[in-house]
């Protein structure tokens, strides 16, 4: 979560003045107290079924009945349609090859802005450099192989920005300090070689069917020595594992544009993308936001069974229902960017019951944490305090272990860090892969071919009719010229700004695609350009066809052929030109607006609308990039060099 990101108001529960000091005193002596509120009878008010194995029971009365049976959770399989919730036992889960990531005294500050010279020269009072504002606070912790672990906290807290930092991922503006380890080892940003970050934004082509995105996927990124059968199998087998089965011939849609997949589905969608190269470790950021509950609890469910598998997932998440929170078998709460429990899920209220902050009956236990951490604006200083106290205490409590950074060899040869290629597919593998899709794309997108098409025919249609079979004498000469570079300027301008979309539409794609390595930038370019390369070659022939011989340019075959050719060079060059404008930025009305501003000074130096030589000095050198020009002249030359006399 970002650093400046206002706190939430939230209802803060009275505090229980019925419970003694002593409360608290047994608490930081290292003994838990024993309690007769657990989160069963919490879990029961939901309307949701409470899982059996949790100690406690509620009898016909409503009173709590304690159980001394020890606590054993025991998986149940996947059931995507039904709903069925995993409760995972982490001593029946392999942990031989998976991951445990530990961080220790981890701090991350905001680099402050640099003060512009201007600023320096009109405010020469205040020349005090900008303090660092410190987002997370010295805080430590471990997770182990199979578990789901959910962090949670009040906006603001440092949630998303400790999974951005244990991922390496998006920080460039902070500072960073303390020690970070995967199986004992040090990393920095080869923790991408053993896992995944799956984004809070739903970031797929559209046009693509679900099978053919993780087809493309697993073309790139997996490992060189799969052979395409492999991969295929991989893509099946994932499909499966990850209940999207029933959608996977179905587009996944654009929202507001093209009708695809469920909110759910492009969710676990993702986490299938991920899935292919078979990670141990997955970095989650708010998984379930913008879902129903129904949805919610099928894409926990998904990641469950990943963590029943022994992958280690750390997830973010905002208000989760009590079903919801009742699936995570481990949960960080953060308030102030340190860190006020970690730990397992029935032991949270334990702790903060222990504290004196009760959670009521039939409430929500991550709703009361996340009340009790959070800053209120009308009542700060009470906030912070409470915070304060309830961090302190978990530092101080039983619940509290620091990890050991100690290397171990045994647990690092578990990780391979290897430094090579980030790309784990040949230049020509690439080719094929980014051109299939990029085909895809565009043969599925027929309204926009009719569109072009359209606008090719009209256009056509005018000039010929403006110029209707131009009379050769003396005063033709100057309808001669206005026809040919209406032809010149109708073949920039209209594929300039065709294309002026392209690159703003697909930049997050594409950065995300390109910084996982799975293609290079030259790859991509070249394959949009040589898919779309049949539209600028097709498209001018329909427009001068119909131009050409209505305006009764020069007769000879020939001229005819080399005027195309013309014309087409001039077509892919204005396009070319486009997508440099597209590139330029990730927003569609910027874009546009910056078409004019780039194309119009090379049309006015076109040889049309200023006489050669008479262009100002230091303005000259437009003259020389402005394919206007060479387009006017090569096109006026083919028109008159073997017409004769008029």
């Amino acid at each position: 979560m970002a650093a400046g990101e206002d706190q939430d108001d939230a209802k803060i529960p009275s505090k229980d003045k019925s419970m003694t000091s002593n409360s608290r005193d047994t608490l930081e002596s290292g003994n838990p107290p024993q309690l007769e509120i657990d989160e069963t009878s919490i879990l029961l008010a939901s309307n949701t079924t409470a899982d059996k194995n949790l100690t406690g029971a509620v009898n016909k009365t409503g009173e709590h009945v304690k159980s001394n049976e020890p606590k054993k959770l025991e998986f149940q399989p996947i059931d995507h349609d039904n709903n069925v919730r995993i409760s995972i036992d982490n001593n029946e889960i392999d942990h031989s090859n998976g991951v445990t990531i530990k961080w220790s005294n981890l701090t991350v500050d905001v680099k402050p802005k640099r003060v512009g010279c201007i600023k320096r020269l009109c405010c020469s009072k205040d020349t005090s450099k900008p303090n660092a504002k410190a987002i997370i606070r010295g805080i430590n912790g471990e997770v182990a192989p199979g578990t789901l672990v959910a962090i949670m906290g009040a906006s603001g807290a440092g949630k998303t920005t400790l999974l951005n930092v244990l991922a390496k991922r998006n920080c460039g503006s902070l500072n960073i300090g303390g020690n970070i380890t995967i199986n004992g080892k040090s990393i920095n940003r080869d923790i991408a070689k053993v896992s995944a970050y799956v984004q809070q934004e739903e970031l797929f082509i559209g046009t693509m069917k679900v099978r053919e995105h993780l087809v493309f996927q697993a073309l790139l990124r997996m490992d060189k020595h799969f052979s395409y059968e492999e991969r295929i199998k991989r893509v099946d087998q994932v499909i499966k594992q990850l209940g999207l089965t029933k959608c996977a011939n179905t587009v996944i849609g654009i929202t507001g544009q093209i009708r695809g997949i469920s909110g759910g589905e492009k969710r676990r969608l993702m986490f299938a993308s991920e899935l292919l190269t078979e990670p141990k470790l997955f970095f989650v950021d708010e998984p379930t936001s913008g879902l129903d509950s129904y949805m919610a609890v099928n894409v926990i469910s998904a990641l469950q069974g990943l963590a029943q598998d022994g992958r280690t997932i750390l997830c973010t998440i905002h208000q989760p229902s009590s079903e919801v929170y009742a699936m995570f078998n481990r949960i960080l709460l953060m308030a102030e960017g340190r860190i006020a429990y970690l730990g397992s899920r029935e032991n949270a209220l334990e702790f903060f019951n222990g504290l004196g902050y009760l959670c009521p009956v039939n409430y929500n236990p991550a709703d009361h944490f996340i009340s009790q951490l959070a800053i209120v604006p009308s009542h700060p200083e009470e906030c912070h305090e409470r915070v304060k106290t309830i961090c302190d205490a978990f530092e101080n409590s039983p619940f509290f272990v620091k990890p050991e950074l100690k290397t171990s060899e045994s647990d690092i040869d578990n990780v391979e860090f290897i430094r090579k290629s980030p790309y784990k597919a040949t230049w020509a593998q690439q080719f094929r892969a980014v051109t299939w899709r990029s085909a895809i794309t565009l043969w599925r997108e027929p309204s926009l071919t009719a569109v072009r098409a359209f606008q090719t025919i009209v256009t056509a249609i005018l000039s010929g009719l403006i110029y209707l079979q131009i009379n050769y004498d003396q005063d033709a000469l100057q309808n001669v010229a206005g026809a040919i570079f209406f032809i010149v300027a109708n073949s920039s301008m209209g594929y300039v700004f065709s294309v002026l979309q392209t690159f703003p539409l697909e930049l997050p794609v594409f950065l995300r695609e390109h910084r996982n390595g799975m293609y290079r930038t030259d790859v991509y370019y070249i394959c949009k350009t040589m898919v779309e390369m049949p539209y600028f070659i097709i498209l001018p022939l329909i427009f001068v066809l119909i131009s050409y011989w209505m305006i009764g340019l020069n007769p000879g075959f020939t001229n005819f052929a080399i005027h195309y050719g013309i014309v087409v060079l001039i077509s892919n060059v204005a396009s070319s030109y486009g997508y440099l404008i597209s590139s330029m930025t990730n927003s569609v009305v910027v874009a546009t607006a910056l078409g004019p501003l780039f194309v119009l000074p090379l049309m006015i130096f076109g040889g049309f609308f200023l006489r050669s030589g008479t262009e100002p000095v230091y303005l000259v050198w437009i003259k020389y990039i402005s394919w206007f020009n060479y387009g006017f002249e090569a096109l006026s030359i083919n028109q008159w060099e073997t017409f004769g006399n008029l």
